[in-house]
């Protein structure tokens, strides 16, 4: 599987996500479509950037810009999480890392001196066409979802 590339299309990809959905990304030509990746479900940073999204989904909306979470968390968590932040969007379930690599945001971490493999804040605009249009990498939270806005505002 290739990974992304600013002006290229993105290869499609379907995905488990919450509310029962399955995600196809060919099925959403005619939307623009914002997917963001955050390491886990209900911690501090994720918890602030799904807030930061859900707080500014009305505009999102009226461009027609639909938002797709992604994390390895399984379903349950992403159903909880969800519900408990009142997310109007939907959570896509990466257990097996399949979108994590085709997108490239599993990198080294470290943590309290011990390093692991962990998704990297990453989100990713992709335009009506399917083409990927902006991506931000180690994305830092404050801000970043108005920057995100923006940027759909520029297509």
């Amino acid at each position: 599987m290739s990974t992304v590339a600013i002006d290229q299309p993105v290869a499609d990809f379907t995905a488990k996500a919450t509310s029962e959905q399955t995600v196809t990304l060919s099925e959403l030509r005619s939307k623009n479509v914002v997917i963001y990746f955050y390491p886990k479900d209900s911690t501090p940073g994720c918890t602030t950037e799904g807030q930061n999204f859900r707080d500014l989904i009305d505009e999102f909306t009226a461009l027609d810009t639909v938002i797709f979470g992604v994390s390895r968390d399984g379903m349950r968590a992403h159903e909880n999480f969800k519900a408990k932040q009142s997310f109007p969007f939907e959570l896509i379930s990466d257990p097996d890392e399949e979108l994590c690599k085709q997108f490239d945001v599993i990198k080294l971490k470290k943590n309290y001196g011990r390093e692991y493999m962990g998704v990297d804040r990453s989100t990713f605009l992709i335009d009506k066409e399917g083409v990927l249009r902006k991506e931000w990498r180690s994305v830092k939270v404050k801000g970043h979802v108005d920057e995100v806005l923006e940027a759909v505002k520029g297509l």
